[in-house]
This record gives structure tokens, C-alpha cells and sequence, in this order.
């Protein structure tokens, strides 16, 4: 009884890892697909992402301190009421087309998606055999990459329609053509978003009836070792952080309206081949853990750093289907960069590592920052051209990878 228990409660927390997968990575379906609906320019469009990961930065240290207070489980079924009445926020948002009432659902879901992720990570590694924590949280982790994966897929079936109108057909068209059209292309989310809400909804079921073991968190007497802001690599840890993640949500945010302009790609189509990518993200994290079996971390991340700056070159400089390639092989590149970032950030720090770890998921922050600098570049100049921006990101985290070359083996224990 109790072994089939644990396998519950493994199961329903697994469920979540999957759940902020799915949720973040409808954001580049979101973003062309509002954009159309609202009529929103590059910059306005990333606000979408801004909404999402702004709630890491302010909601993180909200929500520890919750769940200090009330149990994680707790915390995990107000992470899931969050997130449903976010979905649920979609419908009205739509029925009236208000961007603002969008964004406002989003950071409702983000903010819940805080809560689970918080939660997420320590309670796999404590459901079950001590020996077999780290096999389970890479199993979990692969749900999140599947998520990845099915998210544009799904989100580019059932909100994307695959029409759009050039400035010259919208102006041609009467106002009350134009409002009916916009009004139908938003209304394409509210069945989608609804249909999660309610899914999220029956799991905060679940999770409420399930008997969850409370987590004791031990209380470590932090000795004089001098400030946290002393630690000079965990500063520069939480600096290649933000900027990495920042780079990697533009990468994605922006491909589906790179593929349109560059290649003449329609959304449907440019959906799917991000999915396509997203996948290839979720094995190179497996194929990427092997390597490093045989080549230090810090030298691997600093590889692929530099392949993807060439890529991103290249998808700058190129035009048609290369630069779209060159753009899809970033993401397999990528796909180690947060965990290795990570455990680099934290090496060393011993009664720190608490602290330096709350710093560096903090910095997940970068999302919300970069695709705004990245929006408004495409608005002045190209989209194109845009993607200098995450460019520029590797080039610090290839700084980052140097400057810990002396480091040969690390354990890698968290994903995002």
C-alpha cells in the first residue's frame, strides 16, 4: 500500500514538471499569435514573455516563504489554483481583446508556476529510494522536455489559423470586416486555455486527496565566511544566467515571425518545425549529460557557446531556409547551458549553496528582459537582425564557461 502511494504521489509531482513545460512553451505561439489578434508591434508582443518570467523575480522569494510556512503541499495546490484561474482568465481576455487583460492572465500563471517549480525539485528527490533521487528527477525533467516538444505542436493545431492578413488586405477591409476577423483570430484561445484550466484543476484534485510526505528542511548555521555578493563566480554565475535564459526565449519567442519573414514559412508550418526543435533541445540534454562523461562541462558549455554564435551569425546573415536551420540547430546547442550554468554557479559555495541557488534562479529573470530588447531592435531594423541579441548572450556565457575551465566534474541537479 504504501509503495503504491509513493507511485501516486511520483506520478502526480512528475505531472507537474510537465504542466510549466507545457504552459512556458506556449509563449511563442502566443506571441505572433497576439500580435496578429491585437495588433501589437514586436516590442508590445514580448511583453507576453516579460509577463511570464517576471513572476520568477518577484514571486519567487513570496513563495518560499509560503511554503516555510504552510508545507509544500500547500504551496503546490496554490501554484495549481493560480495557474487554472490564469487559463480561465484567457476567455474574458479574448471576448473583449484587451492585451492587458492577457498579460495580467499570464503573470497569474507564471506566478503559480513559481509556486510548483519551487516545490517541484525537492519533493522528486525525496519520493523514494535515497539511491535512485537522481534517476527520478532526470525522469521527471524528461516530462518537461516532452512538454517542450508537444506545446508549439498542439498551440499551433488549435490557436494558430494559419491566415495572415497583409497591412494592404486589412486596409482595404471595413471596419467591421476587420473587427469580426480580429475578434475570431483571438477567439481561437479561449477553448485550449479553458480545457487546460480544467485539467489543472482535476491534478489540484488529486494532489489535495494524496498523502504527500512533508519535506524537513534542515536548518544549516551559516558560519562567517564573508557576504554572498564576495563570491565572485557565483556573481558571475547568476549574470551568465540571465543572460542565457534571456537568449534562449528569444530564440523561441521570435521564430515563428523569423521563419515567416525570412523564409515565407506560414505559422502552421513554422510551429511545427519549433516543436521539431524543442525535441532536439530534450535529447541533446541527454546526449549532452553523456558527453560530459568524457569532456569537462565548463569546456562543453563553452563549445556550445561558440557554435551557437556561429549559427546565430549565420542565421543573421543568410538567407531562406538556411538561416531557418541554422536558427533550429541553436536550440540543441542550448540544451545543457541552464543545468551546467547552474552547478557551476553554486561549486564550491558549501552553507552558501542555499542562498547562491535562490540568486541564481532569480535570475531567470533575463526572460523577461531580453526579448523586449530584442522586439524593439526588430521594430527599428528587422527581425533578422534582431537575433544578434541572443547572439550576444552566448558570447557571455562562453565568457562564463572560460573563466571555470579549471573545473573537470559537476553534478547536474536542476533544469528549467
Amino acid at each position: 500500500m504504501a509503495d503504491r502511494k509513493t507511485r501516486l504521489a511520483v506520478i502526480l509531482i512528475t505531472s507537474l514538471f510537465f504542466m510549466w513545460g507545457f504552459a512556458l512553451n506556449l509563449n511563442p505561439i502566443l506571441i505572433p499569435h497576439l500580435k496578429k489578434a491585437c495588433q501589437l508591434s514586436d516590442f508590445q508582443s514580448a511583453l507576453i514573455d516579460s509577463a511570464s518570467y517576471i513572476a520568477y523575480f518577484l514571486v519567487a522569494l513570496p513563495a518560499g516563504l509560503f511554503m516555510k510556512k504552510f508545507g509544500y503541499k500547500s504551496g503546490i495546490i496554490l501554484g495549481l489554483l493560480l495557474f487554472a484561474l490564469g487559463t480561465f482568465l484567457f476567455y474574458p481576455a479574448a471576448e473583449i481583446r484587451n492585451f492587458g487583460f492577457f498579460l495580467v492572465a499570464l503573470f497569474i500563471i507564471a506566478s503559480g508556476l513559481t509556486l510548483l517549480e519551487t516545490a517541484a525539485n525537492p519533493y522528486i528527490m525525496i519520493l523514494g529510494d535515497t539511491d535512485s533521487a537522481t534517476q527520478r528527477l532526470n525522469f521527471a525533467q524528461s516530462f518537461n522536455g516532452l512538454a517542450a516538444f508537444l506545446a508549439p505542436l498542439m498551440g499551433g493545431s488549435f490557436i494558430l489559423s494559419g491566415k495572415n492578413l497583409s497591412e494592404q488586405q486589412q486596409f482595404s477591409m471595413s471596419s467591421r470586416e476587420l473587427d469580426a476577423y480580429l475578434n475570431l483570430e483571438a477567439s481561437s484561445v479561449q477553448m485550449p486555455f479553458i480545457a487546460i484550466g480544467i485539467v489543472v484543476l482535476l491534478v489540484s484534485m488529486l494532489v489535495w486527496r494524496t498523502q504527500l510526505p512533508e519535506i524537513k528542511e534542515e536548518e544549516i548555521e551559516v558560519r562567517k565566511t564573508g557576504s554572498i555578493w564576495n563570491e565572485r563566480n557565483l556573481m558571475l554565475g547568476v549574470t551568465a544566467q540571465f543572460f542565457y535564459v534571456g537568449g534562449q526565449v528569444c530564440i523561441s519567442s521570435f521564430f515563428i515571425r523569423f521563419a515567416d519573414k525570412v523564409a515565407g514559412i506560414e505559422e502552421r508550418s513554422a510551429a511545427y518545425l519549433l516543436s521539431g526543435a524543442f525535441l532536439s533541445f530534450m535529447v541533446g540534454r541527454f546526449i549532452g549529460t553523456y558527453l560530459m562523461k568524457f569532456v569537462a562541462p565548463p569546456r562543453l558549455l563553452a563549445v556550445y557557446s561558440l557554435i551557437n554564435i556561429v549559427l546565430l551569425i549565420t542565421a543573421v546573415s543568410t538567407t531562406a531556409m538556411i538561416s531557418v536551420y541554422a536558427l533550429l540547430g541553436v536550440q540543441f546547442f542550448m540544451s545543457i547551458m541552464f543545468p551546467t550554468i547552474f552547478a557551476l554557479s553554486i561549486h564550491g559555495l558549501g552553507a552558501k549553496t542555499k542562498v547562491g541557488s535562490s540568486l541564481v534562479i532569480m535570475s531567470i529573470v533575463g526572460g523577461a528582459v531580453f526579448p523586449v530588447i530584442m522586439g524593439q531592435v526588430s521594430d527599428i531594423s528587422s527581425i533578422q537582425t534582431a537575433y544578434v541579441v541572443p547572439a550576444f548572450c552566448f558570447l557571455v556565457v562562453l565568457y562564463f564557461a572560460l573563466k571555470n575551465n579549471s573545473i573537470k566534474n559537476i553534478s547536474l541537479a536542476t533544469s528549467h
